[in-house]
């Protein structure tokens, strides 16, 4: 085994070729170390095995694979999630969504809340453990998401969340919810980006011409699943904070706003109904 096999060489050629922080993040998973390991331990050596791994992760990445995939795991709120090219990759950025369920959710009496389009359930578990209260319903009309997404409720052993299969509303039939929040498509179909998300599931980053269809079926429905004040939080792009504030609005739901991530973009509108 030579030089070229130590830690520190290994992330020094991944560096020149994908993200440093990406090499950081694969070759601590295939060593079952973390990353500060690999800091304190640059000298250490990667037997074949390891380094062979480890390569081809790295040209997986080159060729636009997202490290979750590769790796099978995604951070979220305050736990990993189990991750798979059947769910979305969690963003940063939707928690957001969370922080702002969570200032409507009263955390000392039951409350009954849907996320709708669930995916890994991130939206989901991070209510569900932040409101032990709370009963969570979670819909997708995947079936392999709910796969995902039942797996990361047991092993965070919550069992204040629900699992259901089917579009939107479709699965919860007649029923009232303190709060629905979701994170629909909301990609323009044609958008050149979805190139750079092509190993996501596309029926769940794109919604139709102007990204709204998703998101024009949830505001019509949701008034008939919600009870008295109850609260509709989506998420959405940048640029369609305007337009998802029309169609509340037009619904009859009131204190209708838009809220900002950390980046000052567009990203959440909500309002409740009367």
């Amino acid at each position: 085994m030579d030089d070229a096999t130590t830690v520190d060489a290994l992330l020094e050629a991944a560096r020149r070729r994908i993200d440093r922080h990406d090499a950081e993040w694969l070759l601590a998973h295939v060593l079952g170390r973390s990353r500060s390991w690999l800091f304190a331990f640059g000298d250490r050596r990667v037997d074949a095995d390891g380094a062979t791994r480890f390569e081809a992760l790295v040209r997986r990445r080159e060729g636009g694979e997202p490290v979750a995939y590769l790796t099978g795991r995604r951070g979220f709120w305050t736990f990993e999630l189990a991750v798979s090219p059947a769910t979305l990759v969690p963003r940063p950025e939707t928690e957001r969504l969370v922080e702002l369920a969570l200032q409507r959710l009263p955390a000392d009496r039951p409350l009954r809340v849907a996320d709708l389009g669930t995916g890994s359930g991130a939206i989901a578990l991070a209510l569900a453990s932040e409101r032990p209260l709370a009963q969570v319903i979670a819909t997708d009309a995947s079936s392999d998401a709910l796969d995902v997404a039942r797996a990361n409720a047991r092993a965070l052993q919550l069992d204040n969340i629900e699992f259901r299969q089917g579009d939107w509303f479709d699965c919860v039939h007649g029923e009232r919810f303190d709060l629905v929040a979701s994170n629909p498509p909301y990609i323009e179909t044609g958008d050149p980006h979805l190139d750079d998300l092509r190993h996501e599931p596309a029926g769940a980053l794109a919604s139709g011409v102007d990204g709204l269809d998703a998101i024009r079926r949830i505001v019509a429905d949701a008034p008939a699943h919600l009870g008295e004040r109850g609260w509709l939080l989506l998420e959405h792009g940048w640029n369609q904070g305007a337009p998802v504030r029309a169609l509340l609005k037009a619904s009859g739901f009131t204190d209708v706003t838009t809220e900002q991530d950390l980046e000052g973009r567009d990203r959440v509108t909500l309002g409740r109904v009367p």
